[in-house]
């Protein structure tokens, strides 16, 4: 187990502090590393979530269609790619 480097400090009323000794205890954990594995769980879920994209039923349809199309450049796209790389495109 590594060890910490730094704290963070909460405040709770002490119902609350019971329920988390409660739980950790049931978990065979000290209340701290029981604590920081449910923050730490719940920052993971948090930002997980942030990087999901959620489409309705029709925008699925028009992503995938888009999908299964053939790419066809635009011509702001063309010119891109011919500065880019110096060749022309037709």
């Amino acid at each position: 187990m590594t060890s910490a480097t730094v704290r963070l400090d909460l405040r709770l009323e002490s119902r609350e502090k019971d329920r988390i000794a409660k739980a950790a205890a049931l978990q065979g954990m000290a209340v701290s590393a029981f604590a920081r594995d449910a923050v730490l769980r719940e920052a993971d879920a948090t930002i997980a979530a942030d990087g999901v994209v959620v489409l309705s039923e029709q925008e699925s349809r028009r992503f995938l269609a888009a999908l299964d199309e053939p790419f066809r450049p635009n011509d702001r796209l063309k010119k891109a790619m011919d500065g880019a790389s110096g060749l022309k495109r037709r």
